[in-house]
């Protein structure tokens, strides 16, 4: 049975991977939150990798607060750069491959069409950089590894587009979304089977892009949300030209 190590188990990613973790009979998954589990300590990732004999490790744990990385950039570097650098170097030295998740924010939007794992990187904001600062130690460590370039993740889980937009349109708030941004939502639900399935199929190296396979506007993905759910005749939805917000952000992330 090979033993599957998940950091960063309390996030949206983490619990659609726990949720799914029983359909999964081969492997053995160990959650660890960030209590658990820092990634910032590498004393604290060679601990639990002391006890344990991981095969693989799927490391979901990551800084996404976009606006307050651009105010403190350091604590995003500490989590998704030097936290990803320490787990990278001790993956290898107990040969376990090792699956990270990044972003579409590693890119600067100003291609016309969808960005491919070939196009060179160019990201516009702290957390970009700091998202493909881990990119690189990664690559720059590991030969067995596998790093996932997602894009709008959502799920029932946590804080995130879909659940706020489902939460003001239950209360009656009238909603104004923007659609200057163009990106691919993706399930996580959906990103964590396809990861389990890739540990099932033994194919886990270099770099990949995973979305749902359709692009969208905020705006768009807002009003399928409220279609889904039988809400848009009970919700008003108007189209925003304007993005409230100081940080710089890809006009087009679509991922192919």
């Amino acid at each position: 049975m090979k033993r599957v190590l998940v950091t960063g188990s309390n996030g949206q990613l983490g619990q659609c991977l726990h949720k799914i973790a029983p359909l999964y009979k081969g492997f053995k998954f160990i959650f660890k939150n960030s209590a658990d589990l820092d990634i910032t300590d590498r004393l604290s990732i060679k601990k639990n990798f002391d006890s344990n004999d991981f095969d693989y490790c799927i490391n979901c744990a990551a800084y996404t607060y976009v606006e307050q990385a651009e105010k403190t950039p350091d604590i995003a570097y500490k989590v998704n750069a030097e936290g990803v650098k320490n787990l990278a170097h001790v993956c290898k030295d107990y040969s376990t491959t090792l699956i990270h998740i990044s972003t579409d924010y590693v890119f600067d939007g100003e291609k016309d069409g969808p960005y491919t794992v070939k196009d060179v990187p160019n990201p516009i904001n702290e957390y970009g950089k700091s998202k493909l600062q881990g990119e690189k130690y990664i690559q720059d460590i590991m030969e067995n590894y596998c790093i996932i370039r997602t894009s709008w993740l959502y799920s029932e889980f946590g804080k995130n587009f879909y659940t706020t937009i489902l939460k003001k349109a239950r209360a009656g708030e009238n909603l104004s979304v923007t659609d200057i941004q163009i990106g691919c939502p993706t399930n996580a639900n959906n990103l964590a089977k396809y990861i389990v399935g890739k540990l099932a199929r033994n194919n886990n190296f270099g770099i990949e892009h995973f979305t749902d396979g359709y692009s969208c506007t905020w705006f768009d993905f807002a009003k399928k949300i409220l279609i889904d759910q039988g809400l848009q005749m009970t919700v008003k939805l108007r189209r925003d030209k304007n993005y409230r917000t100081f940080v710089k952000r890809p006009v087009n992330s679509v991922l192919n």
